[in-house]
């Protein structure tokens, strides 16, 4: 008798040994090792196992989880400073948060298969602009910190465009030490000073371009700011708002009191604390910034025939056009956040907010009044949801012992201040143990009678007159029903992996498996506060040392930094590794990036970001770096040399035989070496940067390591180093280093439970074959289409390596790539990544969860692509009017009384026969006009008027 265990690999890799045979055969291999062998250089190749434990089956996973679980003290946390207690909608927890048709979905840069998610961020911008009172909003930033950080240099660039130089920054003493950290890392490689002033008693110097304050404060007083911001103004100084968006439903928005920008973070709108995230910040200005807002904004448009469609606008992806000339770095948001928040405010409506708004304060008022009558000192006359009082250290110590004897967090400031910030969470029975925390002794039924003698401190100016979430949809889905039949509606717009393969080169778009996410949403991991005593996180502690111990093991470094909340933040965060380990050398002067013209756009925008100079470096005919370009530049530019930026696999998915010696001259010239880990899913248990010969690296757990994109994040970018540049790693003021990347000491928290489970439960093998399986699916995708298709690009021996660029240049004069891409649509697939990093081109990536028969499916699906493209050649179809030119062929345009077109509506709408069964993806409108929606910028909800004509 045998006991045989079940094995996670089985559930996560698509394929079984008999496929595998199968691929092998139209490859042309004998067996998967002589595949990879011809794949990845052997002057690369580990010469030893992963040392990491042993795989786990499912169940002993979550049953190991739920140890490190019990290891978390989930205390009622009145920490506040940006993190609060919430109450997430039970309709939203399931049938979004935990719903793969949700988090499954790409980036909307296809706009005609995701009009669900686009439809929802536009109520979150909607929900923004209103509550804020500024007309334009995006559709969310990674944190407040970096909100803030955004802000600044926004500010920096429009008063410095005419020459002049203004290199001051103010930051009103009041705002979250965690922000003023991420905004003073960024100004300090800009050469910004910050400048710390007191609003009632400082003169803002002549230098100032921008000023940044906090309302309510951090220690939750509310001040009357409008003389302020109207004096700035007058000045020609630019001021943002950090503000609380709770509180905007009772007090006046920054927006009408002249505030430029308005930002902050929409986690009290019904998203965990995760101990620091994720979490959607959000960002709002005038029309004047409108083309110089940082991140994503979802614009209204019209489709093909005239209908309402929506799609990303404007300055979209723009660090991917201008590079090195690019104003932002960003190039994730944090979408089903965002979305969460947002159906938070649908969910609650206009009246909902404003009750819960108001129970807040009055408890704060109410906390307030007990205090002060018995004799405490609270620091503020008006306030929102948070009492400051002060007290000696004495006092403070003695408070601390017996709030924490009580399961009870309050937050402790510098200079005797102690703050107690009220949530949704908060009851009456909750105020009465507070108070017993100070040995004040009142009942609730005391409290309530209190409660109703007492009124509240926000008056006159300070309180808000003007309405908001005042459109339909924030008026129409307040029970549960209603609201679950709105998610699945808008559910139903999008294409997912819940449908089939998303093919995006670069993009990694690999199995979340179930039980990877389960335990994001358990209370021991959801609700604790980022600031909250060590004592209290044993369980984040085990799990965030192993997670960068394992991390450092895949990498072949001994540094690894969790804090960068996306990629790009992780570029941004290797780069100034390597600029403070050069400046502790004393070598200030190298700022010299050398980067291929084949990266990542968002290299370029980090390199400036991080304060260096970008020089470009050419790539051969055949993808890779130029090697005597590279070797002439690094000489030329020795003396001021500081990085090489360089992605492996590169971006044309090639194992590049000479990046070794690339990283040598690179180290012979004084520079060190950032490899963008976009591509680390090819290296894993293979190779590494380590290996490479790389310094330090960036690794997209939402690429390499399962977590979910979630129709455009949350994404996170740890940093892994060599010993050079460990001492330069993020730090965050909780660990007394004030240089951060984000707001929460390590970043997005949670979700590093998905990645951690990915690695326990394929282990160093697991990991090993999957990136074997992804290097499989790729040249198989690759022989099928071949024969047929050109394919830019392939390593020594012929291979692809993850990825592979389909050239579709010579057909352009039949159909465009764009046509190729909105007809796969038709077939239900998503589009591989179009037109990077060669126009004209996809760039299609399988990756190892996928079966052998949905690859075959996408493949068939290309080659009758092609066979339309050959009719229009052949005559057979219309040149200005075929299915390509046409696509995709929305479910009204094929159920209309009227066809018109010159094909049938069976070949329109069902190709090929698997279209039959089950695996049709209606798409509900017809191609969107880009050029339209520039022109004329609608970025929240329109009239209910609007929806009605279209």
């Amino acid at each position: 008798m045998n006991f045989e265990e079940s094995k996670f690999e089985d559930r996560h890799l698509g394929l079984r040994s008999e496929q595998i045979a199968e691929m092998c055969s139209v490859i042309g291999v004998e067996t998967l090792g002589q595949l990879v062998d011809q794949t990845v250089p052997e002057s690369i190749r580990l010469q030893r196992e992963l040392n990491l434990p042993e795989a786990m089956s499912e169940h002993e996973y979550l049953e190991h989880v739920k140890g490190i679980a019990s290891r978390n003290k989930v205390f009622k946390s009145y920490i506040g400073q940006g993190y609060y207690n919430t109450i997430v909608p039970n309709v939203i927890l399931r049938n979004l948060f935990e719903n793969p048709g949700w988090y499954t979905q790409y980036t909307p840069y296809q706009a005609e298969i995701s009009q669900g998610r686009l439809e929802s961020l536009l109520n979150f911008q909607t929900m923004i602009s209103d509550l804020t009172g500024l007309p334009i909003a995006n559709a969310s930033l990674l944190d407040e910190g970096t909100a803030a950080a955004e802000a600044m240099h926004m500010f920096y660039a429009f008063k410095n465009k005419s020459g002049d130089e203004f290199n001051q920054f103010y930051v009103e003493k009041g705002v979250y030490a965690q922000t003023l950290d991420v905004v003073k890392t960024r100004c300090k490689v800009l050469d910004i000073e910050v400048v710390e002033f007191d609003r009632s008693t400082d003169r803002i110097g002549d230098k100032a371009f921008g000023v940044l304050m906090q309302y309510p404060d951090k220690t939750g007083g509310v001040h009357a700011i409008g003389d302020d911001i109207r004096a700035l103004k007058e000045r020609g100084i630019l001021v943002a708002v950090a503000a609380d968006l709770m509180a905007l439903a009772l007090l006046t928005p920054p927006g009408e009191l002249g505030a430029d920008v308005v930002l902050g973070n929409s986690q009290r709108f019904g998203v965990p604390m995760g101990f620091g995230g994720p979490h959607a910040a959000y960002f709002s200005t005038g029309e004047e910034f409108k083309r110089a807002i940082p991140g994503r904004i979802i614009g209204v448009s019209i489709d093909a025939h005239g209908n309402r469609a929506l799609r990303m606008a404007l300055q979209t992806r723009e660090q991917h056009i201008k590079r090195e000339k690019a104003t932002s770095n960003i190039c994730t948001a944090q979408a089903l956040l965002a979305n969460m928040s947002a159906m938070y405010g649908v969910y609650h409506g206009p009246g909902g907010i404003k009750r819960i708004a108001g129970n807040m304060h009055s408890l704060a008022v109410t906390l307030n009044n007990a205090l002060t009558t018995a004799g405490m000192k609270t620091l503020n006359n008006v306030f929102f949801d948070t009492i400051a009082l002060s007290m000696s250290s004495e006092e403070i110590a003695a408070l601390k012992r017996k709030s924490e004897a009580m399961s009870i967090n309050f937050g402790y400031l510098d200079e005797g201040v102690v703050v107690i910030a009220l949530d949704e969470t908060t009851s009456l029975a909750d105020i009465a143990d507070i108070l017993n925390t100070f040995d004040i002794h009142r009942t609730t039924e005391q409290l309530k009678a209190d409660m109703q003698s007492l009124n509240s401190p926000i008056t006159g100016e300070l309180v808000r007159t003007s309405d908001f979430m005042t459109h339909e949809v924030f008026n129409s889905y307040q029970t549960e029903s209603k609201l679950m039949r709105y998610l699945k509606m808008l559910e139903n717009k999008d294409l997912s992996l819940v449908h089939s393969m998303i093919s995006l080169g670069s993009c990694t778009m690999k199995l979340n498996a179930a039980s990877e996410m389960i335990p994001v949403s358990w209370p021991e991991f959801a609700n604790i506060h980022p600031f909250a005593p060590r004592d209290q996180w044993a369980g984040y502690y085990e799990l965030i040392k192993n997670f960068s111990e394992y991390l450092c093991e895949i990498t072949g470094f001994t540094g690894c930094s969790l804090q960068p909340n996306s990629g790009a933040q992780g570029e941004y965060a290797g780069l100034l590794a390597i600029r403070r380990y050069h400046e502790a050398n004393g070598d200030h002067h190298r700022n010299i990036s050398l980067i291929p013209s084949s990266a990542h756009g968002t290299n370029p925008a980090s390199a400036v970001m991080a304060g260096m100079k970008v020089v470009v470096v050419k790539t051969d005919d055949e993808g890779n770096v130029d090697l005597e370009d590279l070797r002439a530049l690094a000489v030329q530019h020795r003396d001021n040399l500081s990085c090489l930026m360089i992605t492996y696999p590169s971006t044309f998915g090639v194992f590049e035989v000479s990046v070794k010696e690339i990283c040598q001259v690179i180290h012979d010239n004084g520079g060190m070496v950032y490899m963008d880990g976009a591509n680390m899913n090819a290296q894993v248990g293979l190779t590494n940067p380590g290996e490479i010969g790389a310094d330090v690296c960036h690794l997209n757990l939402h690429k390499t390591f399962a977590i979910p994109h979630g129709g455009g994040g949350p994404g996170m970018g740890p940093i892994c180093c060599n010993d050079k540049l460990k001492p330069f790693l993020p730090g965050h003021t909780k660990m007394g280093d004030d240089f951060a990347v984000s707001s929460a000491p390590y970043g997005s928290a949670s979700i590093i439970l998905i990645s951690y489970g990915y690695v326990r439960m394929l282990g160093g093998s697991g990991l090993k074959k999957a990136t074997e399986i992804a290097i499989l699916n790729a040249n198989y995708i690759k022989a099928r289409l071949e024969k047929r298709f050109p394919i830019l690009y392939s390593g020594a021996q012929g291979r692809a390596a993850h990825e592979m660029i389909v050239d579709l240049r010579p057909y352009k004069h039949l159909a465009s790539a764009e046509d190729v891409a909105k007809r796969l649509m038709d077939y239900g697939f998503h589009a591989p990544t179009l037109s990077f990093p060669v126009a004209g081109t996809v760039m299609i990536e399988p990756t190892e969860s996928e079966s052998k028969d949905e690859l075959d499916r996408f493949c068939d699906a290309m080659l009758n692509i092609l066979a339309e493209l050959e009719e229009i050649a052949d005559g057979k179809a219309a040149a200005d009017n075929n299915v390509l030119v046409n696509a995709p062929h929305s479910l009204p345009l094929v159920t209309a009384n009227e066809w018109n077109l010159p094909y049938s509506r069976e070949k329109a709408a069902f190709p090929l026969d698997y279209l039959r069964h089950g695996f049709k993806f209606w798409v509900g409108i017809s191609r969107v006009n880009n050029a339209f929606g520039d022109r004329n910028l609608v970025c929240t909800c329109p009239p209910i008027e609007d929806y009605i004509n279209s």
